[in-house]
């Protein structure tokens, strides 16, 4: 059955780059432009790629933590509010200083 009809991409070829370690739509996309005319088809690829396993994304999971991890705990986010307030200030007193 097709999947997208756009360029001819059947559920059968999804599967295959989804077993060859495509895990998303883009990644699909990049392999057989399925999703990128109408877009119409990118929820069906969804379906099919599903929750399931996914060997990149268990890598990139053990590889990175999200970057707000680091902010859910109180004094990093202090810690990141300091130091944003200081780069304002500094940004500030050289546009100041500039002016006069």
């Amino acid at each position: 059955m097709y999947v997208c009809s756009c360029f001819g991409i059947t559920e059968a070829q999804v599967k295959k780059h989804a077993d060859a370690g495509a895990c998303t739509p883009r990644q699909i996309a990049s392999a057989c432009k399925a999703g990128t005319d109408c877009g119409g088809c990118v929820r069906r690829i969804q379906a099919l790629l599903g929750r399931g396993d996914c060997p990149r994304r268990e890598l990139l999971d053990q590889r990175q933590e999200p970057a707000t991890a680091s902010l859910t705990h109180p004094a990093a986010a202090t810690v990141a509010a300091s130091a944003a307030a200081a780069a304002i200030g500094a940004i500030r007193d050289v546009t100041l200083s500039d002016a006069a």
